[in-house]
C-alpha cells in the first residue's frame, strides 16, 4: 500500500496483475497473471478477492513456482479446499481459486516463502456483446463495497473455518464474509497494479477505437488487427476497464460456430434483429422509475442517476402512466398507483427527486416487492427502470424475485465505474428487458450527455421494441439442450446469441420468428452442422456456462442461502467436473512439489483492496454507505445518517481477518493458523 506521497504504509502479498486478451469475432481468451510475492519474515498464504466477467467461463488455472509450472486440475469445491488444506500443513506451495459469485472469485496461495514470488495464471473465454457495429469488452478491476441485509447468523462455538465463514454471515447473506474484501485504509492507494493487452482481430476493418475510463495506446497491424493496451503501464485497480470497437460499419449477418469432439457437437448461433420499423406510438405504457439513494449512490452517482430520471420523465406523454420509487433503508413510493403523465403528476416527481440525497442502507428487496408486486394481476405489460450501483450482498435472491413476474419488463441502469454487472445483467436478463452502464467522473459535460444518451435509448427501445415473442423452428435439425430456452424480447440492434448441443452432421434451414411494430416477422438461416469440427473448442465451455446459467435460475434462494437443491447442485457440479469449470461447487487447485517447513502454518495476508473510483471506505468491518465522489469540476461529500449493515455491531474479534483493519491483523502472531 501507498499513502498520498506514494510511499510505503504497508505491506501486500499482492504485486502485480498482467492481463492480456485475444478477442477474434465475439469471442475472447483471457488470461490474467497475478504476481503474489512476500515481503514479510515468514511465509505467508496470500488472499485475494477479485472480479471477472460475470459471462466468463473460467476453466484454466496453472502455477508458476521459481520456474515449475504446475496445472491446476478441477475438483469438488470441498475436495479442493481439502487438498489445500493439507497442502498447507505439509509446507507445499499451492493455489486454490474458488467461486463466490459468478463475477467474484478468492484466489488462496500458501506457504510462500519469504521474499519469495509465486505467480497464478488464470484464464477465461466469454462472448463480447456487440450493438449497432460496435463490439464492447469489460474487464472489471475491483470488488465494490456490499450492503449486507438481513440479520446475524449465529453458530454455536465454532471450531473450523467454514463454521468461522458462517458466523459473519446473515440470514439472507450467509457468506457475507466471502465477498468482503479487505478495505484500503483511509489515504492509501493500492501498491499492487495492473497492466493490459487486447489484441483485436475481427476478419473486417476496424473503426474506432475507445476506451470509457482509460487512456490507452492503439497499434493497428492491419486494416483488421490492432493491439490495445493501457497508456499508463502501471494503472491503480480501482474500475472498470471498458473497450469498444466499431467493425467498419459492417452489417454482421446471422451466422453460426460449431465444434464437435469425442463428447458430441456444441454450436452457438449468432441471430440479427431486423431493422427498427418506424410506427406512431399510441400504446400507452405504463412505467415505474426505481432509484437507489443509498450511500453509496452519494454525490455524483445519484446526481447523474436524478438527472436521467427527470429526462426520462420528460418523455411521458401524457396518455402514459407512472410512479416513482426510491429506496435506501427503506422504500418510498411517490403514488398508491400509476398515475396518469400530467404536468402537475411530473412535478411532483420532480419534487421528490430534487429533495434526494445519498443516504443509508441499500434495502433493494423492499424496492423490487413494491415495484413488481401488483404487476401480475395486469392484462398489459408493466415496464420498470432500475437506476443503481446493485452493491449488495443479497443479489442471487433479489434475481429470483425479478424472475417470478412474467407481466413485467425490468431495465437496469447501472450507476457508476466498478458496479455489479452480474446483478445488473441478470435483473435485465431474467425480467426480459436489458441493462444499461454510465459512467462517471469524465467531465461535467460528458456525464450530462452520457445521461441524456442513455435516456434517449431507453425510451427508443420501451417504444418501439426490434422483436418480441421470438419463436426459433429448427425445423428437423438434431439440436438439443439449447439456451435460453425461451428467447427474450430484442430491444436494440444486439444480436441473439443462442447456444446448444447436436448429435449429427446435419444441414437445413431454420426459422426465426416474431413479432415487429410492422406486423409479423420471419426469416429462414441456413444452418451446417459439420460432422468433425476441431477448431472452436472453446463453444463447449460456452455452452457448459449457459447451462449452468440456467440450473442456477431454477434455485436462485436455495443458492442464496446456501442451501442448494441436490438435484441442482450435483448436475452443476457434473458440468463443472465434465467441462473444467468454474462454478459455486467445483474449484480449481494446483499444489507443487517442493515442501518448505513442514507443520509450520503461514500467515495469513488478505490483499487489501480499492475503493472503487468515487467511493471511500471509512468504517472498520463493515460496507461503509458514506462515500466521498470526487469529479473534475466538483467535490462533494456526504455522511450516511444510518450504517444499516448489521456485521458493523460484531465485535471486531468475532470478524474473519478480511473484514479487520491491518492494524488488527498485524496482533496475530508469526505462524498463527489462518481462518
Amino acid at each position: 500500500m501507498l499513502d498520498a506521497q506514494g510511499k510505503p504504509g504497508g505491506r501486500c502479498p499482492l504485486k502485480h496483475t498482467d492481463v492480456k486478451a485475444e478477442v477474434s469475432g465475439f469471442l475472447a481468451r483471457v488470461t490474467l497473471t497475478q504476481e503474489f510475492h512476500n515481503p514479510m519474515e515468514e511465509k505467508i498464504e496470500a488472499v485475494y478477492l477479485f472480479p471477472l466477467p460475470p459471462r466468463s467461463a473460467v476453466d484454466q488455472l496453472t502455477m508458476d513456482v521459481g520456474g515449475q509450472v504446475i496445472r491446476g486440475e478441477i475438483k469438488r469445491r470441498a475436495e479442493a479446499q481439502r487438498l489445500f488444506a493439507q497442502a498447507r500443513t505439509e509446507g507445499r506451495v499451492a493455489a486454490l481459486l474458488d467461486q463466490e459469485r459468478p463475477n467474484v472469485f478468492t484466489q488462496s496461495v500458501t506457504n510462500i516463502l519469504p521474499g519469495s514470488t509465486v505467480k497464478v495464471m488464470i484464464s477465461y473465454v466469454e462472448t463480447l456483446p456487440y450493438e449497432n457495429g460496435v463490439y464492447e469488452f469489460t474487464f472489471p478491476m475491483v470488488v465494490g463495497p456490499r450492503y449486507i441485509p438481513g440479520e446475524p447468523k449465529p453458530v454455536a462455538e465454532p471450531d473450523n473455518a467454514d463454521q468461522k465463514q458462517a458466523a459473519t454471515g446473515t440470514d439472507q447473506v450467509p457468506d457475507a464474509a466471502r465477498i468482503t474484501p479487505q478495505r484500503m485504509p483511509d489515504g492509501m492507494r493500492p501498491g499492487h497494479d495492473v497492466s493490459l493487452e487486447v489484441a483485436i482481430d475481427t476478419g473486417v476493418p476496424l473503426e474506432q477505437i475507445t476506451s470509457e475510463l482509460h487512456e490507452i495506446e492503439v497499434d493497428r497491424d492491419s486494416s483488421h488487427q490492432a493491439v490495445v493496451r493501457l497508456k499508463e503501464k502501471a494503472a491503480i485497480p480501482d474500475r472498470d476497464f471498458t473497450l469498444r470497437f466499431g467493425v467498419g460499419g459492417l452489417q454482421i449477418a446471422d451466422a453460426v460456430l460449431a465444434h464437435r469432439d469425442e463428447r458430441g457437437g456444441y454450436f452457438t448461433l449468432m441471430l440479427q434483429p431486423p431493422n427498427r420499423v418506424g410506427a406512431e406510438d399510441v400504446t400507452p405504457k405504463e412505467l415505474v422509475f426505481v432509484l437507489d439513494t443509498s450511500g453509496s449512490m452519494s454525490g455524483l452517482p445519484i446526481e447523474t442517476a436524478k438527472r436521467l430520471m427527470r429526462l426520462a420523465l420528460d418523455g411521458l406523454y401524457e396518455h402514459d402512466t407512472f410512479n416513482l420509487i426510491t429506496f435506501s433503508g427503506d422504500t418510498s413510493v411517490l403514488f398508491d398507483k400509476p398515475v396518469p403523465a400530467t404536468k402537475e403528476n411530473l412535478r411532483k416527481a420532480k419534487r421528490l427527486l430534487d429533495g434526494k440525497r445519498g443516504d443509508g442502507g441499500t434495502e433493494m428487496m423492499k424496492a423490487i416487492r413494491a415495484a413488481l408486486a401488483d404487476s401480475d394481476a395486469q392484462d398489459h405489460i408493466r415496464i420498470v427502470c432500475f437506476l443503481t450501483d446493485g452493491e449488495v450482498g443479497n443479489d442471487m435472491e433479489i434475481i429470483n424475485e425479478v424472475q417470478r413476474h412474467p407481466k413485467a419488463r425490468v431495465f437496469s441502469f447501472g450507476i457508476g465505474n466498478s458496479v455489479n454487472r452480474f446483478l445488473l445483467d441478470k435483473m435485465a436478463e431474467r425480467g426480459r428487458g436489458e441493462a444499461e452502464y454510465v459512467f462517471l467522473n469524465r467531465g461535467d459535460q460528458k456525464d450530462a450527455e452520457a445521461a441524456a444518451d442513455a435516456a434517449k435509448r431507453f425510451y427508443e427501445r420501451v417504444r418501439s421494441p426490434l422483436l418480441t415473442d421470438i419463436i426459433v423452428d429448427w425445423n428437423g435439425l438434431p439440436v438439443a439442450d439449447v439456451y435460453p430456452k425461451r428467447p427474450p424480447d430484442l430491444f436494440s440492434a444486439k444480436p441473439l446469441f443462442i447456444t446448444g448441443r447436436y448429435s449429427g452432421a446435419a444441414s437445413g434451414a431454420i426459422r426465426l420468428r416474431g413479432k415487429t411494430a410492422g406486423g409479423e416477422f420471419q426469416r429462414e438461416i441456413q444452418i451446417d452442422l459439420p460432422e468433425t469440427e476441431p477448431r472452436h473448442d472453446a463453444l463447449a465451455s460456452l455452452w457448459a456456462r449457459t447451462r449452468i446459467d440456467d440450473l442456477e435460475s431454477q434455485d436462485y434462494r436455495g443458492l442464496q442461502a446456501g442451501e442448494a437443491r441436490k438435484d441442482v447442485e450435483e448436475e452443476i457440479t457434473r458440468l463443472g467436473l465434465d467441462y473444467r469449470l468454474m462454478t459455486q461447487f467445483t474449484s480449481l487447485i494446483a499444489v507443487g512439489d517442493v515442501v518448505t517447513a513442514p507443520g509450520e502454518a503461514p500467515t495469513r495476508a488478505e490483499v487489501p483492496v480499492a475503493a472503487p473510483n468515487g467511493m471511500t471506505m471509512s468504517v472498520p468491518g463493515a460496507v461503509n454507505e458514506s462515500v466521498t465522489v470526487t469529479s473534475e469540476a466538483s467535490l462533494v461529500s456526504a455522511d450516511s445518517a444510518e450504517i444499516a449493515n448489521t456485521i458493523e455491531h460484531r465485535r471486531l474479534d468475532e470478524l474473519p481477518l478480511n473484514m479487520r483493519q491491518p492494524t488488527e491483523m498485524a496482533k496475530l502472531a508469526p505462524g498463527a493458523a489462518p481462518t
